[in-house]
């Protein structure tokens, strides 16, 4: 029989249970009400009675799913990974150690609700991403009998960026394009927002780049590498960021005549690194140098500013923006799937839809004069 008892402002169950004729009582609390702790415990001895209950011991939610990452995630990007290490921050800062037995719908919201005070959408559905598929482990586990982060509800209050302000449009474009081309001989800096620009490449796959990646006689680039350039990622090659981001992609003839005349002029490195830098820590140019460079740039030519990344999603834009397939353009990107691609671009997609409907009803106009 289970007892119940009342700890603070929430009940707790314990159900009396023998392990190897030991006694080993389940307990679980948080529960608001009374009668909610006693319907949970009446589901465990229902499943003690079946034999399936498996996991009576504590499990710390931050040891599972740091464990969790090292099982599941260790393939992933290093870039991927720190986005899974800012998780496990916040579960060990709002949890600790806690068992997962003992976390409960309503504690799960709490904590969303303080994670997403002062944080944007992206980032509170991020985490809750990251702790809902680990959770959907510790169920199929029999660790915990239920999803704890099911029917959450995310809250947040910062904004998100808005979709103009993560990219330029095609006069904005120019206009930068422009200005790099014109000041490519003051540095390599230069050619690295012009490849940007011009390939929609990640910045850790631009810095990771080799002189052996470039094909100059079929003017392609093989990306199957990555750099380490942040104080959290070990210095050197890493793998990109997936699977499909392992990819070969063609390239214009301008872009590529520039990068074949500085293959040239280019100063030995053991690494053979395009992007090599004498007087960086981590051997390459830096993430926030490019940004801080780019930034100038903009603020020169008075154009919406925009970050290393924006050039990526500048050059996805322009290619969508110019009816260039959806499947291509999310190979060319080197997304897992077409899901992300979609989602992440699901603005355009709309406006472009609209464009393609008003040119359906134009064509079938035409037609049935």
């Amino acid at each position: 029989m289970a007892s119940i008892q009342k700890r603070g402002k929430t009940y707790q169950y314990t159900v009396s249970n023998r392990v190897n004729g030991k006694s080993k009582p389940i307990r679980k609390g948080g529960f608001r009400t009374k009668k909610e702790a006693r319907i949970a415990a009446a589901e465990i001895e229902v499943q003690l009675g079946k034999g399936i209950v498996r996991h009576l011991h504590p499990v710390p939610i931050d040891k599972y799913f740091d464990n969790w990452l090292i099982l599941y995630k260790s393939h992933l990007s290093l870039t991927t990974q720190q986005h899974y290490d800012y998780t496990s921050k916040a579960i060990k800062s709002y949890f600790g150690s806690k068992p997962l037995q003992e976390i409960g719908r309503h504690d799960y919201q709490l904590f969303i609700n303080e994670y997403g005070s002062g944080r944007s959408k992206e980032a509170v559905e991020k985490l809750n991403t990251h702790i809902r598929a680990c959770v959907k482990d510790a169920v199929e586990e029999q660790i915990i009998n239920s999803d704890f982060t099911r029917k959450a509800v995310l809250t947040w209050t910062t904004p998100a960026k808005k979709a103009n302000e993560k990219h330029l449009d095609f006069f904005e474009s120019q206009l930068l394009l422009n200005e790099i081309s014109n000041r490519l001989k003051e540095g390599r800096i230069f050619s690295l927002l012009l490849l940007g620009l011009s390939s929609g490449m990640r910045f850790a796959e631009m810095v990771g780049l080799t002189w052996e990646s470039f094909d100059f006689v079929n003017n392609t680039i093989t990306i199957n590498k990555t750099w380490g350039y942040m104080k959290r990622t070990p210095l050197g090659f890493g793998p990109t960021k997936n699977e499909h981001s392992n990819r070969t992609i063609k390239m214009d003839k301008v872009t590529m005549a520039h990068f074949k005349e500085l293959f040239y002029s280019s100063p030995n490195n053991k690494h053979k690194l395009v992007f090599y830098s004498s007087t960086s820590k981590y051997k390459v140019i830096t993430n926030t140098v490019a940004n801080k460079q780019l930034r100038m740039l903009t603020n020169e030519l008075k154009i919406q500013p925009i970050t290393i990344h924006g050039l990526r999603h500048t050059h996805t834009s322009l290619l969508l923006y110019k009816g260039v397939s959806i499947y291509y353009v999310s190979d060319r990107l080197g997304h897992s799937n077409i899901e992300t691609t979609l989602k992440e671009y699901s603005h355009l997609i709309k406006e472009l839809r609209q464009e393609d409907e008003k040119k359906t009803i134009d064509f079938l106009n035409s037609i049935n004069k």
